[in-house]
């Protein structure tokens, strides 16, 4: 019965390695996109209106409200529109 056992996963690994693949080139992608992006000047991640800056002294608290929502959005959006199958 323990020969049976490796057997059951066979069909799972073709569609994990396309995950990871996946993933991976958008890892890639998005390394790539920060690398650049202070010549991207028309992204402005983490730079959005109403992110919340406070600066005294010596302490910096920074809060990505904006940036927040709007990258919750899109990835909403993402998954909505490639999830659909």
């Amino acid at each position: 019965m323990s020969a049976n056992v490796g057997r059951t996963l066979d069909p799972m690994l073709p569609s994990l390695g396309k995950i990871l693949i996946t993933v991976g080139v958008v890892f890639i992608g998005l390394g790539i996109l920060l690398l650049f992006s202070d010549r991207l000047s028309f992204l402005r991640i983490g730079r959005l209106p109403g992110d919340v800056i406070y600066r005294r002294g010596n302490f910096t608290f920074y809060f990505p409200i904006v940036t927040s929502i709007v990258l919750s959005l899109v990835l909403t959006l993402l998954f909505w529109v490639f999830g659909r199958r």
